[in-house]
């Protein structure tokens, strides 16, 4: 007769069920040895809060060994001078939600890695000697059907981050300090060309408020109507003189003081109502390994400066112009003459090219002053001067050279073609009558001399000749052109 099998089937035979406690004892060995030689500081307590496991990372951060914890519900000793929860303790009595504010305010936040779990920094001034800042971790532990049996807690020492952290931090607010409490007008841009900082003189200087600049990239858009690189992007790139001056051609200089730094001053019709002209400096920021992180830049209104600056150029050109122009006729005078026909010789000389020279002298002058005055006379030189101006080509330059003579200087031009310009202005001048107050018209003539440079010549002795040719023209009987 058989036996009989029992209702819950076949006992397993004593080879697998040896076989089966062996792999649950290895899995239970190793996920013990794996809490212990973990290097992340931890702990682990049962439903009753007591410590179950304490690892050697959590022994040598705390300096407490696990004999000592162990199986004692005092894991608050470690971080606290006074008995109070834990965060595993919270987790363990389902009391998360409703204590963690009051004993955590502003430090903690929701683990995404585990459900149920949390996250915390904080200051615990009785780890070490001086305090340890510690980010924890705490997750319950769960049996099979879900119920909560304990909860693990893992410790980081954050310390030299947090203080390097903190360190920057102040770093940063120091700069920001010494940016916001500037007079200067500055700004600064990452290495991403963000503006980080936008001074309250910069504000000021531009009309626009930080708020509404600091984490753009819009750094251009007070100074110009087209998006372009300010000088502190062009610093950010480690721009070379050449990409510089693609921007400010002519308007720029490498610093004297700074390594890689440039300035500059410009005009920016779209600043303030009526434009400002800005002096500014742009110098990169590195960090210790002397990478760039970023750009500064300063800003200096110099519209009142270079106002006085070109009143002045142009007051000192206005008396540059005066100085060398005949106040009557409003052509250059006798003593610019002489300046610039020693330009136009060496001009000439050394380029080899034609130039000719023009002699003029009113007709009859002396009669004329003596006739109808002094005034008359003077309206007369008004006249032909006006003649010859408006006679001359661009290129040509007249001159009084003195009493009712003139001269012309004439540039790449050769004896025939100077001959021919003078015959025209010739025909000018006589077609110009002088009216008198008394409402007598007087016809006015000249006689001309024209000469061109020769080897050898000097202006001496090209203008000796123009006025040799005067001499022989008024020989002819006046009112023609003689070319020596």
């Amino acid at each position: 007769m058989e036996p009989s099998s029992s209702a819950s089937g076949p006992a397993p035979a004593p080879s697998e069920l040896d076989e089966a406690l062996r792999v649950e004892f290895l899995s239970r060995y190793l996920l013990v040895e794996g809490i212990e030689k973990c290097p992340i500081p931890l702990f682990v307590i049962d439903h009753d809060h007591v410590i179950t496991k304490w690892n050697e990372a959590l022994a040598k951060l705390t300096g407490i060994n696990s004999e000592v914890m162990i199986g004692t519900r005092e894991h608050w000793k470690v971080f606290y001078p006074f008995a109070r929860p834990t965060m595993a303790d919270l987790t363990v009595e389902g009391t998360v939600e409703t204590k963690i504010d009051h004993l955590y305010s502003g430090k903690y936040k929701r683990s995404a890695l585990h459900e149920g779990g949390y996250e915390l920094l904080d200051f615990f001034p009785h780890l070490g000697e001086d305090g340890r800042w510690v980010q924890f971790m705490a997750a319950p532990l769960r049996d099979p059907s879900g119920r909560v049996i304990g909860a693990i807690e893992t410790l980081q020492d954050v310390t030299d981050r947090h203080r390097t952290e903190s360190e920057l931090q102040e770093n940063q607010s120091f700069l920001r300090q010494i940016v916001d409490g500037s007079s200067v007008p500055t700004f600064v841009i990452d290495r991403e060309h963000r503006v980080t900082h936008w001074n309250r003189a910069c504000e000021i200087i531009t009309g626009v408020l930080a708020r509404d600049i600091v984490g753009t990239r819009n750094q251009w858009r007070p100074f110009y109507a087209d998006e372009r690189p300010v000088m502190a992007d062009l610093i950010l790139i480690n721009a070379v003189e050449k990409d510089v001056d693609l921007f400010y051609h002519g308007k720029f200089r490498a610093s004297q003081v700074l390594t890689g730094a440039f300035e500059a001053e410009d005009y920016f019709p779209h600043l303030g109502e009526s434009g400002k002209w800005l002096f500014f400096t742009a110098a990169p920021l590195r960090d210790s390994a002397g990478q760039f992180v970023g750009a500064i830049e300063t800003l200096q209104d110099i519209t009142l400066q270079k106002q006085a600056e070109l009143s002045l150029r142009a007051s000192e050109e206005k008396f540059r112009i005066m100085s060398i122009t005949d106040a009557l006729t409003s052509l250059y005078n006798a003593r610019y003459f002489h300046e610039q026909i020693e330009i136009e010789i060496r001009r000439a000389v050394r380029y080899r090219r034609p130039l000719s020279l023009l002699m003029i002298d009113i007709d009859n002058f002396k009669q004329l002053n003596d006739t109808h005055g002094h005034p008359e006379g003077d309206r007369a030189l008004a006249l032909v001067s006006a003649a010859i101006r408006q006679s001359c080509r661009e290129v040509d330059t007249a001159y009084r050279y003195g009493g009712e003579e003139f001269t012309v200087i004439l540039p790449e031009t050769e004896l025939e073609l100077a001959a021919r310009l003078a015959e025209r202005l010739r025909q000018q001048v006589t077609a110009t009558p002088l009216c008198t107050e008394d409402g007598t018209s007087i016809g006015l003539t000249a006689s001309f001399g024209v000469a061109e440079l020769r080897p050898g010549d000097t202006a001496e002795s090209l203008l000796r000749r123009a006025d040799e040719g005067v001499y022989a023209a008024k020989r002819r009987g006046k009112n023609c052109c003689v070319a020596v």
